[in-house]
């Protein structure tokens, strides 16, 4: 037995007996492949490109949002939530189900004006819920710190911040990624995280919380999003040592990790033909609905979680991570 045999339960097997050991344990290797992204892709809507950042209006089909003939609970009646990309996409299904359990909801977004105020209208209108709209770009440090200003000045506190706004450029090798394009997925993506929790901290106390979003791609990696995975890998740890250095404050750090979900960010990102395809490849053959999401930021918001910290939720259509 050579020196790389010598450690591991399958050390003297090759890969292509792994199969066969397996199944002398009652498990079925084609069952743990059937549950990772690999299906043969196939078109799911019709081909569809925006200009960055994308507006959902313009989505064939719309994107699900909300579930109206379910009904709020109060789960966080009272309370004030900060939801960053909340315009559209993830964001919005988030700021809607908060506001239908009660909480009053500040938006930051980019510049999608439209898309903001229609998002404020439900909120206002459908669940009487109060939504101040801060629009400007989250990977500048100043306006992070607006951000925080303005939410303060109009609720006097934050109990919930859900760090959730990002982008990304695809780009076929790594000697395609320009430094511009580095140092603006890292700015939102990551450095707002960092930024507006700093802000944040001071007007959050006992019992507060604080939800980051990261994404399946933080734990498989992605060859055409390198940057972006990078950077939801980051969120990862982020959110793991967050919550070890407020544990002592009782403010829990959690996160959710989706898969592909259909909102604007992929329309705008991809070429038409992968946005037609977008989401068939794993386990369940589609893409997600961004209401299908937020109950998942709802339960690390509410009082149902009280008992986690330092986690990550995996609603990805099947596809198993192990993280």
């Amino acid at each position: 037995m050579t020196t790389g045999e010598k450690s591991g339960f399958f050390s003297s097997f090759r890969f292509k007996n792994v199969a066969s050991c397996l199944n002398c344990y009652g498990i079925k290797f084609s069952c743990l492949k059937g549950m990772q992204k690999g299906n043969k892709k196939k078109q799911l809507r019709k081909p569809q490109h925006q200009q960055r950042p994308g507006i959902e209006k313009k989505l064939t089909p719309q994107p699900i949002f909300d579930y109206p003939d379910k009904k709020g609970t109060n789960k966080l009646q009272g309370k004030v939530a900060l939801i960053t990309g909340a315009d559209s996409g993830i964001g919005k299904a988030v700021a809607v189900l908060f506001a239908k359990e009660g909480a009053d909801i500040a938006i930051a977004y980019l510049n999608e004006h439209k898309d903001a105020r229609d998002t404020a209208a439900i909120i206002q209108k459908k669940y009487n819920r109060r939504c101040l709209l801060i629009p400007g770009d989250l990977s500048n440090e100043k306006h992070c710190n607006t951000v925080i200003k303005e939410v303060v000045k109009e609720y006097k506190h934050i109990d919930l911040l859900v760090n959730n706004a990002a982008l990304h450029y695809e780009n076929k090798s790594l000697e395609d990624l320009t430094t511009r394009e580095l140092l603006k997925t890292f700015g939102t993506n990551i450095f707002s995280f960092f930024w507006l929790t700093r802000e944040a901290l001071p007007y959050m106390k006992k019992n507060s919380c604080i939800i980051n979003t990261a994404s399946v791609t933080a734990y498989r990696g992605s060859g055409g999003l390198i940057d972006y995975a990078a950077t939801k890998g980051a969120i990862v740890s982020f959110t793991r040592s967050l919550s070890a250095n407020l544990i002592k404050k009782g403010i829990r750090v959690n996160g959710v990790a989706p898969g592909p979900i259909w909102t604007p960010l992929i329309a705008s990102s991809f070429p038409r033909k992968k946005v037609a395809q977008f989401g068939s490849d794993v386990p369940m053959g589609r893409a997600g609905e961004p209401a299908e999401i937020a109950p998942a930021y709802l339960f690390l918001a509410c009082d149902d979680s009280s008992y986690i910290t330092g986690q990550f939720l995996h609603p990805n259509g099947g596809e198993i991570i192990n993280g």
